[in-house]
């Protein structure tokens, strides 16, 4: 017995034994691109049971298309990604902090921007589970990060009707939108973890989501301050081509372990690190402008307080508290990364992974705080 999904409705239902199911998937248009793990009964019962049982429990639904999440479908995504059963708190918390409102999954799931929610993990369920904050975290070679990224992306197809060239809109797209989703190296961090800045306690797990543009790497070989190793990460935020450049909204800001450590000698805090970029990064008002060569279209997005003076510096975010920080990578090499964020249009959302199942129905925003 395999599970069998229909665009409108997944159910488990009889294939003969002699079909071949990854083609059997592919020719029904229920992959992301790439062959499926066939979801046999007895695996999406495990998933099943991981998750609390109840497989009919509706958890949240998911847009645009406003598909049911219930657990069994739940399950059967996770199954066809190569989910192992213990990464389902993980998947299950991630899809609730995505379908919170202030998200805005309509929004990302059929934006032309190239946005995909990014997912970083906090806590030790990462490690429980064996999720890679480490050499190559944003790279292939792990089964959690890849799986657990590859769940919610099959989600939000399958459940919530985001394929491209139909509801997804996306002109471009990018390859976070197989899979999108690392951990915090907590363990090697210098710095206290994301979540703990946020008000968790060390020993809770979270969920982050965003929607997020592709990783982009930001090297520095020479700088040994803070000032050197940020302006460089300023510079890499202060284009006109951003998204946010003229949309305001929220960015990611990843350092990695060499560049946070060289940081963290100096005694700099976390606040300490959003508060220098976010004072020394951004734009010439005239330059987001083009010159005025085409009118003052690209004026009517900025805030109103902003001054719309030639050499005004506008910033990409409206605060230092729309920089999300994370210590992510290996050891070796004098690289960090910036990932811009999709603008205003979508808040992201911090949520508490919790490895006990409600056992009422989900109102999607229990435990989230939108950031």
């Amino acid at each position: 017995m395999a599970a069998t999904l229909e665009r409108t409705e997944l159910t488990m239902e009889m294939v003969s034994p002699d079909v071949d199911l990854v083609e059997y998937y592919f020719e029904r248009g229920f992959t992301d691109g790439l062959p499926v793990v066939p979801p046999t009964q007895e695996k999406v019962s495990e998933v099943v049971a991981a998750l609390g049982g109840k497989p009919e429990f509706v958890e949240c639904r998911v847009a645009p298309r406003w598909g049911e999440l219930s657990r069994e479908i739940l399950a059967i995504n996770m199954v066809m990604a190569g989910c192992k059963p213990e990464y389902a708190p993980v998947v299950r918390a991630a899809m609730l902090a995505l379908t919170d409102p202030a998200f805005n999954l309509n929004g990302v799931q059929a934006t032309t921007h190239v946005a995909s929610p990014l997912i970083v993990v906090n806590g030790p369920i990462a490690r429980e589970i064996g999720m890679n904050a480490g050499c190559n975290a944003f790279g292939s070679g792990n089964r959690a990060n890849a799986t657990i990224g590859r769940a919610v992306r099959l989600i939000m197809l399958n459940v919530g009707g985001g394929w491209p060239g139909d509801l997804d809109k996306s002109t471009l797209g990018h390859p976070g939108k197989y899979t999108y989703c690392v951990a915090e190296n907590e363990a090697a961090s210098p710095l206290a973890p994301y979540h703990v800045e946020h008000g968790y306690k060390a020993e809770d797990s979270t969920v982050f989501v965003i929607a997020a543009e592709a990783l982009h790497s930001v090297t520095n070989h020479i700088a040994n301050d803070p000032e050197g190793i940020l302006d460089t990460i300023c510079s890499a935020m202060s284009t006109i081509a951003s998204n946010s450049a003229v949309l305001g909204g929220h960015c990611t800001v990843v350092l990695g372990m060499e560049h946070a450590h060289a940081i963290a000698r100096h005694g700099w805090s976390r606040a300490d690190i959003r508060n220098y970029i976010w004072t020394n990064h951004g734009n010439r008002f005239i330059d987001l402008a083009y010159g005025h060569r085409y009118g003052k279209v690209y004026n009517r997005n900025l805030p109103k307080w902003y001054k719309r003076e030639p050499d005004t510096i506008i910033p990409i975010t409206p605060s230092p508290d729309h920089i999300h920080l994370f210590v992510i990578g290996g050891d070796a090499g004098q690289f960090s990364g910036l990932i811009p964020g999709w603008g205003h249009m979508s808040t992201p959302v911090l949520r508490a992974i919790d490895p006990r199942v409600d056992t009422v129905e989900s109102d999607c925003t229990d435990g989230a705080c939108a950031l």
